[in-house]
């Protein structure tokens, strides 16, 4: 994986990992909440001697009193410095429990003592330090002196008394939520990989490349107003600011991409008849065959769109047809293909035909040697888009594939697994089909399912806007010689479109 792969998982699951920082942070915080405060207190004792006026008397005490300052450090944690203090401060505790809430350090190189002592209160801290400094010189004088209210020749007396706290040591709030950060930060890393790796579902276009070894040769985005009698897009391709349907500005861009990619798949012999399936019902392949077959219409081609679903054909609502003859009714011989096909759109190049009446053997009648007759017969003059039944339920699309160019396979981003994806064209392959390409449908625009694609759609990128300005309007009504189309049709020497059939022998 590369830098741009975690960003992309961060993307999409920033949201559940920054709830994961969260709470960490907040248990963190109610940790604290539940701890006792611990307040502390210091107080500093030093070691000294009989000192007289010569140097050497000096120097001989200094050296003295570095050689016991280590001594007194375990006489301070001694239970008798404990019994002291319990006894001057009437503690109700064991010499053992309090020697526990404080401690004696000697700071390096000098002879002075540190007493830090803890306790429930600010209070309760300081005098316990402050007692115990005393305990230790009494203990001290004892030793030296026999007597703990005399002072020998090397003694203890207090330097600093101990401060009143201000706040509590512990639990240390601040700290507890620095770590609760970090662990939550280390958690929510290892979430979002962790639904990177389990999740199956399809949410990267290099992911499906790499998983399947077939190219995805097209992305659609989710678009909420589609509706199961509306859900095409203007018949001129949409190109026209003037439409209706100008909001559907992303959904054709992403058709004419579509249509880009299929022609250049062989420039020398692009497909001409192509199968729109999917691996399970629900993906959107009546609407992307749809669609497809409306964008190459526009773009100049003659097309003929097959309802190749002879078990729940959607052809006919999708487009508001009216139900009867079809397909079914031309292969058994009781309807010519000219009485079944209804010319739709404005410029006449869709030809759009039914499933007909549902036959008892739709598998049988698609592996016919009619249907190879009757789609290498359409296809010497038209481009044929053939919407054909899912593959892991029933057969007939591996069937149809197998009579055609190819086919191209519909999954659902966020709904379809790999497994699934897979399994699928794995049914095309043992029909002997190929496999043009996948097209992933319903790609969220915004949010973070969008983040695996590196890219949202944006409507003033695509949307065509009439003239405002006088520029535009000047500009707009200078005559100019006619633009020269994206993808011109060839024509023969009397301007008849040559066609070309490239249906692929059984």
């Amino acid at each position: 994986m590369e830098l741009r792969d975690y960003l992309r998982i961060f993307r999409a699951h920033w949201l559940g990992m920054l709830a994961v920082i969260v709470g960490a942070v907040v248990l963190a915080f109610g940790w604290t909440l539940t701890q006792p405060k611990v307040y502390t207190a210091d107080a500093t004792a030093l070691v000294r001697t009989v000192s007289g006026e010569e140097l050497g008397t000096v120097s001989l005490g200094n050296s003295i009193a570095a050689q016991r300052v280590k001594t007194y450090v375990e006489i301070g944690q001694s239970r008798s410095v404990a019994d002291r203090v319990i006894t001057e401060l009437d503690l109700a505790k064991s010499p053992d429990s309090l020697i526990n809430q404080v401690s004696i350090t000697n700071p390096i190189d000098t002879t002075s003592l540190k007493v830090t002592a803890n306790g429930s209160s600010p209070e309760q801290s300081r005098d316990l330090a402050e007692a115990w400094v005393r305990a230790m010189i009494a203990e001290v004088n004892k030793i030296e002196s026999g007597d703990p209210d005399k002072t020998g020749t090397v003694f203890l007396s207090a330097v600093d008394s101990a401060r009143l706290p201000g706040s509590p040591s512990s639990p240390n709030t601040k700290l507890a939520l620095a770590i609760g950060a970090l662990v939550g930060l280390a958690l929510a890393i290892g979430y979002g990989l962790l639904r990177y790796t389990l999740d199956r579902r399809i949410r990267d276009v290099a992911a499906v490349e790499r998983e399947t070894g077939v190219a995805v040769v097209g992305t659609v985005p989710e678009e909420k107003s589609f509706t199961a009698d509306d859900r095409l897009i203007p018949f001129d391709g949409g190109n026209s600011a003037n439409s209706s349907k100008a909001h559907l500005f992303a959904i054709a861009e992403a058709m004419r991409e579509l249509r880009t990619n299929i022609q250049f798949m062989d420039v020398d012999n692009p497909p001409r008849v192509m199968v729109i399936t999917s691996p399970l019902p629900g993906d959107g392949k009546s609407t992307t065959a749809s669609n497809l077959a409306i964008t190459l219409a526009s773009s100049g081609q003659k097309v003929v769109l097959i309802d190749g679903d002879l078990r729940r054909p959607m052809i006919d609502t999708v487009f508001g047809l009216p139900k009867g003859v079809g397909l079914s009714d031309v292969l058994a011989g009781r309807a010519e293909l000219a009485d079944v096909a209804h010319r739709v759109g404005g410029n006449g190049r869709l030809l759009v035909i039914g499933a007909g009446k549902i036959p008892p053997n739709p598998s049988e009648v698609l592996g016919s040697a009619r249907m190879k007759e009757l789609l290498e017969a359409i296809s010497r003059e038209a481009i044929v888009i053939i919407d054909a039944p899912p593959l892991i339920p029933v057969t007939d699309a591996a069937v149809l594939a197998h009579s055609t160019d190819g086919a191209i396979v519909v999954a659902t981003v966020g709904k379809t697994t790999f497994e699934v994806l897979g399994k699928a064209l794995s049914n095309l392959d043992r029909a002997g089909a190929r496999a043009l390409g996948i097209v992933l449908n319903r790609v969220p625009r915004r949010g973070s399912g969008a983040a695996y694609y590196g890219y949202q759609y944006h409507g003033d990128y695509y949307r065509v806007e009439k003239p405002e300005d006088e520029a535009a309007q000047l500009l707009a009504s200078t005559p100019s010689s006619e633009p020269v189309r994206s993808e011109p049709a060839a024509r023969d020497d009397d301007g008849a479109p040559l066609r070309r059939s490239t249906h692929r022998a059984s």
